[in-house]
């Protein structure tokens, strides 16, 4: 805690706190939603099963409107990209150097998570275990990806969104949700496949707004913090330089770059984003919830729908209209320590969260202690608080084995490394980006209960090591020019 509040001491005075507060909160509440909903059961066999809780806590449905919380991470994502992109080029870098960069604080831990993971499916293949039952295991334990997956294509595409974005402003995130709705009418009345770019537009056009609020908010740069100040690295949301002019800039186009955050702005986008979102789930062909819930036909967030970005909308107006209050409490030392503390660990504790239900799990049931009581009944009910309790110190054990790994990719500072690099490092970046997010778009994409010794198909396996294994020799600087 002590060095935690050195570095809350040193932060730089422009930083925009903000930011790294809306990651934190977003990735706890989500690790607390899916520990919350989790239900405990055992099939005919007498095997633990578990499933969503949500299917039958139908007056829960309106508070998945807060609890989905996606859209913050993908509109606090744009913002901390726009803020490193622009400070890499501010250095003369480039977008393949922008990317390497990059792929130390989101691959890393993924590759530590799957490499542990594959590890233990190895083990329990050798020792007999039904493959079937292996790969149940490991696609629970991977559920993050899903999002992943996304988070990592939109950050492959940053530097060409964001000149897009410097060129057209709101207007892109305008298209993509036109976009969406063109997919949301294939869903509803085919050909189906139409929506499923709506897995990619609808998260841009959230990530696009960040960009817009990143350009609001450009401050001139501060005095350079200590060395090795990681506070100022623990997201890539800092203060960054104004940008310079643009060839793209003209008369009246700038001025649509920006996000309106004033106050009436946000009452616009709350009003306006709930009215949407009553009128499509309402008298429209939407579901309330807008996480999945088991034996609906019609899902929000897979892929996103209009009524998800029309949330995303309100909870962008709410973001607003708390920032004043949020930004004088982040002054003070204590709560500003405890948010640097979540994101130099964030992505590890989203990405470990389901293996340490799992891990929980298993120690219940070998001691024969795991409840399964009825969804919704006092017990299941009394058994939420230790439940939690549990998962939380299990976690913690996971984040302090495995987030030291997180922690150091974190002070891999962003535009460190200037100038730009040969065609072979810039292809070779794509490629290995391209082969990582199609690795973990095969594993998330193969049925739960399909045999696999591994956990995963090799392929994807394959495919993942050859592209993180790729990024790791382009960070260490094979390829780079002058």
């Amino acid at each position: 805690m002590r060095r935690l509040r050195q570095l809350a001491e040193h932060t730089p005075a422009g930083r925009e706190r903000y930011v790294d507060l809306l990651r934190a909160l977003a990735i706890t509440m989500v690790v607390f939603g899916h520990w919350g909903v989790t239900a405990i059961g055992r099939d005919a066999a007498g095997q633990v099963t578990g499933h969503s809780a949500l299917g039958d806590l139908r007056w829960a449905y309106p508070l998945t409107w807060l609890a989905q919380v996606m859209p913050v991470f993908f509109l606090v994502g744009g913002y901390a990209n726009a803020a490193s992109l622009t400070r890499l080029r501010a250095r003369d870098g480039d977008a393949a150097g922008w990317l390497i960069d990059r792929s130390a604080r989101l691959v890393r831990p993924t590759s530590t998570l799957l490499l542990v993971l594959t590890a233990g499916a190895a083990v329990a293949w050798l020792r007999g275990t039904d493959p079937t039952r292996i790969r149940e295991v490991f696609w629970f334990a991977t559920i993050p990806l899903w999002f992943l997956v996304a988070y990592l294509a939109a950050v492959a595409l940053t530097p060409p969104m964001y000149a897009l974005h410097r060129r057209f402003g709101l207007t892109i995130p305008l298209a993509l949700v036109a976009l969406v709705g063109l997919g949301d009418l294939g869903r509803l009345t085919g050909p189906e496949a139409l929506s499923y770019g709506n897995y990619l537009f609808g998260w841009l056009a959230v990530h696009q707004l960040g960009f817009a609020w990143h350009d609001t908010r450009q401050t001139p740069p501060p005095a350079a913090g200590p060395p090795g100040d990681t506070a100022a690295t623990a997201s890539e949301a800092g203060p960054t330089p104004a940008a310079g002019p643009s060839p793209h800039d003209r008369p009246g186009v700038r001025r649509w770059r920006r996000l309106p955050t004033s106050r009436r702005a946000g009452l616009v986008f709350l009003a306006g984003g709930l009215a949407t979102v009553l009128l499509l789930t309402g008298p429209g062909p939407w579901p309330v919830a807008m996480l999945h819930v088991p034996g609906e036909r019609l899902d929000n967030a897979a892929p996103p729908s209009l009524a998800l970005l029309a949330v995303a909308a309100g909870q962008l107006g709410l973001i607003l209209l708390l920032s004043g209050p949020a930004e004088r409490l982040l002054r003070r030392t204590g709560p500003w320590s405890l948010v640097i503390g979540v994101n130099l660990v964030v992505l590890t504790v989203f990405l470990w969260h389901l293996t340490a239900a799992i891990l929980l799990i298993g120690v219940l049931d070998a001691i024969g202690a795991l409840p399964t009581p009825a969804v919704g009944s006092a017990a299941w009910w009394a058994w939420r608080v230790p439940w939690l309790l549990l998962l939380s110190a299990v976690l913690a054990v996971l984040v302090a084995i495995f987030g030291r790994v997180e922690a150091r990719s974190g002070r891999h500072r962003t535009g460190r490394r200037t100038g730009r690099g040969t065609p072979t490092r810039t292809a070779s970046t794509v490629a290995a980006y391209a082969a990582v997010v199609a690795a973990l778009l095969l594993n998330s994409a193969t049925a739960s209960r399909a045999p696999e010794p591994l956990g995963t198909p090799v392929p994807a396996l394959v495919a993942y090591l050859a592209g993180a294994g790729v990024l790791r020799l382009l960070r260490s600087g094979w390829g780079t020019r002058g």
